[in-house]
């Protein structure tokens, strides 16, 4: 729990500025951005010994008014605060090998019928786990590749020069994309896979990095995205996403068609 929620918390701290919160700057330079440790607990109400064991991981059954009150002094938004939940709360570590995520034969016939709109069911660590014809023309032709090779993540901070001809996509994905595996990480902490994914990421893709390392947790699973196509040109179309009631890890993303949108 510690580095996770350490690096959260101060990058938080580091997100907010004195005179927002209504606190003197004082006449010493800050050697540091943001807000130290001593105004964060002042904010939050605690003391500056219990926050810095909090933030170092050392603390034990935090109570949801704590929990609360360093959300509120951080300004955090609903996202953020269910992450910081995950974190101080993390799950009963699972000793067992997690279960192979598999796709109801039902929701592979419901993307079949979506023919015009392309749609993919993602697993816990963003595997391409189900498509249909319309995500292989226009996300990446998933069949073409090894299954461990099938990952949402790696589609989206592949490399300009991969050679592969796939997609780019929008700063908008990329966030998401890096917040859900941020979120996941948070509900699933002795995943190694899912650590591996993140680490050959953060290592391999600099754009990938630069997000990681903001610390922000956006979830906008909706709207406008727009994707570079080698072949069919610039795509803009309406994402929806729905959580699926039985396997909450398993997410079907449909990309809607806009019309009058796409351009060679």
């Amino acid at each position: 729990m510690g580095s996770d929620l350490g690096n959260f918390l101060r990058t938080r701290r580091a997100a907010l500025s004195p005179g927002d919160m209504g606190l003197a700057a004082g006449p010493v330079r800050r050697r540091v951005r943001g807000l130290r440790r001593e105004e964060l607990a002042l904010l939050a109400g605690i003391s500056v010994d219990y926050y810095v064991r909090l933030e170092q991981g050392r603390t034990r059954n935090v109570s949801d008014a704590v929990i609360d009150s360093v959300a509120d002094a951080l300004r955090l938004d609903p996202d953020e605060r269910s992450y910081l939940r995950h974190l101080v709360r993390p799950p009963r570590r699972n000793s067992g090998r997690a279960a192979a995520q598999r796709v109801r034969p039902g929701l592979w016939r419901l993307m079949e019928q979506l023919r015009d709109a392309p749609a993919v069911v993602l697993g816990r660590r963003l595997d391409v786990l189900a498509w249909n014809g319309a995500a292989a023309a226009v996300l990446d032709d998933f069949a073409a590749r090894p299954a461990e090779e099938r990952n949402f993540a790696r589609l989206v901070f592949a490399p300009d020069d991969d050679g592969g001809g796939r997609p780019r996509f929008d700063d908008a994905t990329a966030e998401e994309v890096v917040s859900a595996l941020r979120v996941s990480a948070a509900r699933h902490p002795d995943d190694p896979g899912l650590t591996a994914l993140i680490d050959e990421l953060d290592r391999d893709s600099g754009r990938f990095h630069r997000l990681w390392s903001s610390g922000t947790v956006r979830r906008r699973p909706h709207g406008p995205r727009t994707v570079h196509h080698p072949v069919r040109g610039t795509l803009t179309m309406r994402l929806e996403t729905l959580t699926l009631p039985d396997d909450p890890d398993q997410t079907l993303l449909t990309y809607m068609n806009e019309p009058a949108t796409e351009g060679a």
